[in-house]
């Protein structure tokens, strides 16, 4: 049963009609008073409430309902339905708890769908759901390490759904890999599966390249182009690097994830597109929210769910399997043999504290495959690869976290006469992660 809590008879017969067309039984209800009565005499199993229930308030009657749903039937989602002027409202709302908001006039399809992310997302779900549901593929994604299965656990749930999944986690945690096992998994597996590197998109070719252009819409607009969320359209758009977009085109992308409808550059003709979004980032989300480098209502929208991905010193168990899988690989790729792994390597790999993560250890295995070789690969060998490792970083492992990567880092910026792309690239870091890394430890000149 969905309780409808609008004060407008038009709107509460509209969403009956549209409830019961999807398959749904609705009760509806015309105020505060009602809609807590069948709250607390049948606790309905999602709640659609509207934020105003005359022109002479602002929100405050519906924010306090919410407030008082939430008391009395905590487990129960609510969905709030408010003006696209009145966006703060509904994010004020979310910090109350509700689940999620759409705005009026709302598309049927995409709110019969929030209706149904919404009730598949309170179901109970096993913990070990990925290994007992036999339709889950993550035969891509390598390691059995009890955060990876967590994490495997919250995508075998989400992905057959609709919600929108923020993917956080540092840098070479395998963000893109996870975003993939979503779609793979999703309804949607049969459509496109978008890649964006938010990061190296420029303001002035955002729109471009999300939106696509007509012809002749500026002055390098030879031809056509097709947009990224049009390319996407029945699949999923993976929004990497999310915190790396600016104001302006956030703003924009909010309006799109909204309503999932856009105008191409030089077109005044709106196309709609039906798309699943998942978005990752490094950065701290809440912290870039706080200080107003991230819009707020933005990041409710993007991070419906939120999948944090475990480092690699989180995950010691999964680096020998990890280690087998890049070596087995880069040998087949350079027509090698596929050498061993010592016991005296294994336990030296799950010593090292990767800041680079997954990325770091790929490209150390690759490189001491290539550099010595041999039946067997031994410790000396990945120290003697560069020991871009360097023996002398593990050392100060009895430090906290911080102190390894600072001194990591530093090691490498004097080995390299502090060219940051040879250290990005021996650390396993792109560009981005390692800038980040020196201004946290104040190594920037």
């Amino acid at each position: 049963m969905i309780l409808v809590v609008d004060d407008d008879p038009t709107i509460r017969a509209s969403l009956g009609m549209l409830l019961r067309r999807g398959g749904y039984e609705p009760v509806v209800a015309d105020g505060p008073a009602a809609a807590m009565e069948i709250v607390r005499s049948r606790e309905p199993e999602l709640v659609l409430l509207d934020m105003n229930f005359s022109r002479f308030t602002t929100g405050e009657e519906g924010l306090t309902l919410l407030r008082q749903i939430k008391i009395f039937a905590p487990k129960v989602p609510v969905i709030l339905m408010t003006a696209w002027g009145s966006i703060e409202l509904a994010v004020e709302g979310m910090r109350a708890g509700a689940f999620d908001f759409i705005t009026k006039p709302w598309d049927n399809r995409r709110l019969l769908d929030r209706v149904a992310v919404a009730l598949d997302m309170v179901k109970e779900t096993p913990v070990n759901q990925p290994a007992a549901n036999p339709t889950f593929d993550r035969s891509f994604i390598i390691g059995n390490s009890q955060g990876l299965r967590a994490v495997l656990a919250t995508v075998a749930r989400v992905a057959p759904t609709n919600a929108p999944v923020l993917i956080t986690g540092e840098s070479g945690t395998g963000k893109e890999l996870i975003a993939e096992a979503i779609h793979r998994n999703s309804r949607r597996h049969a459509g496109p599966f978008v890649k964006v590197n938010l990061g190296g998109l420029s303001q002035s070719l955002f729109e471009s390249e999300m939106f696509g252009h007509k012809k002749g819409a500026f002055t390098d607009a030879i031809a056509d182009r097709v947009g990224r969320f049009e390319a996407a359209d029945g699949g999923t758009i993976f929004l990497d690097e999310i915190g790396e977009l600016d104001m302006a085109c956030q703003v924009k992308l909010l309006r799109v994830l909204q309503e999932q409808r856009f105008e191409p550059l030089g077109s005044s003709k709106t196309r709609q597109v039906d798309v699943r979004i998942v978005c990752a980032t490094n950065a701290d989300m809440p912290a870039m929210v706080a200080a107003r480098t991230f819009r707020e209502d933005l990041f409710y929208r993007i991070n419906l769910v939120n999948v944090e991905l475990p480092p690699l010193r989180m995950r010691k168990d999964d680096v020998p399997l990890l280690a087998e899988k890049f070596l087995t690989d880069a040998a087949r790729a350079n027509s090698l043999d596929v050498p061993a792994l010592g016991a005296d390597a294994v336990t030296f790999l799950k010593s090292l504290p990767y800041p680079g993560n997954i990325r770091e250890l790929k490209n150390l295995v690759e490189r001491t495959l290539l550099i010595c070789g041999g039946a067997t690969l031994t410790e000396a060998d990945f120290r003697r690869s560069g020991a871009n490792v360097a023996a002398g970083d593990v050392a100060p492992a009895t430090g906290t976290l911080d102190e390894v990567e600072r001194e990591r880092i530093v090691a490498s910026m004097e080995r390299h006469g502090g060219n940051v792309s040879r250290v990005a690239a021996e650390l396993g870091l792109s560009w981005g992660a390692l800038y980040r890394r020196l201004e946290k430890f104040n190594l920037k000149s």
